[in-house]
């Protein structure tokens, strides 16, 4: 499957503008031939937009995800978007899998929260494993500093997550993430891991971009600059079930000897 990853912050603050983008993106991902394309970390709304985040929440299937539907049918390609998500008085920092079809297939809330300003913001979720079979993958959802726990990605390689979509906030100078976490983390787990950025400045951050999809080679099989951009590559499954068989890692784990870490 081809996955395009959108780099951009979108307009802070505007979900009416970054629908828009989005719903471009889409149409030149669905063009390129992408069965998904994977929007970054709050990008319905923007990240650094303080209690405008509590304003602009709402229910995973409220009317913005009606919209996001609307394009992914539209376009006939699957979307992954970060967005702030409200169950009665509690806001998480949420990102949700819509079909080419327009059905929700999974929604995940971000359990680990970095720094003060999430942890002002949002409350932690608490399902690390979040799935859903897309195009004849198997679909893992995850947010930005939850990649950075390897527990987090061993347990979706467990469960049998093909691609790990992760829409991010990654900010300087964390960027050594993009560059060399994500494509270990991908070898490690024997999956692939597409890990999509916002860009540029937004209130107190700077984003770094380099946006990657990782292949279970640990070798990246595209990567964004600095700017924003629209990248594409693919996931095949016959090399992700070779890799498998040639790496050892999870055949080879030991989980009796692993007590103490939990």
């Amino acid at each position: 499957m081809r996955t395009a990853l959108l780099q951009s912050s979108g307009r802070p603050g505007s979900v009416v503008e970054n629908l828009k983008v989005l719903d471009e993106a889409a149409g030149r991902a669905a063009a390129a031939g992408a069965g998904l394309v994977a929007a970054p970390e709050m990008f319905l709304t923007g990240y650094a937009i303080g209690d405008d985040i509590a304003r602009l929440a709402e229910p995973a299937d409220g009317d913005w995800a009606d919209a996001i539907a609307e394009i992914a049918t539209r376009h006939g390609v699957a979307v992954a978007y970060g967005y702030p998500e409200r169950e009665g008085e509690t806001v998480y920092n949420s990102a949700q899998l819509i079909s080419a079809d327009g059905t929700r297939l999974a929604n995940y809330r971000k359990t680990h929260l970095f720094g003060c300003f999430e942890r002002d913001h949002f409350t932690p979720g608490e399902q690390p494993v979040v799935q859903a079979d897309l195009n004849g993958l198997r679909i893992g959802l995850m947010i930005c500093y939850d990649v950075e726990f390897p527990e987090n990605v061993r347990a979706h390689a467990l469960a049998g997550t093909d691609l790990l979509v992760v829409p991010t906030a990654q900010m300087h100078p964390f960027q050594f993430v993009a560059e060399s976490v994500v494509p270990v983390r991908a070898f490690e787990n024997q999956m692939y891991v597409a890990y999509v950025n916002r860009v540029g400045p937004e209130g107190e951050f700077e984003f770094v971009g380099l946006s990657t999809l990782a292949g279970p080679d640990g070798i990246a099989r595209t990567r964004a600059g600095r700017g924003e951009e629209l990248v594409l590559a693919d996931t095949d499954p016959d090399f992700l079930a070779a890799s498998r068989e040639a790496n050892p890692y999870l055949k080879d784990r030991r989980p009796g000897l692993y007590g103490s870490l939990v």
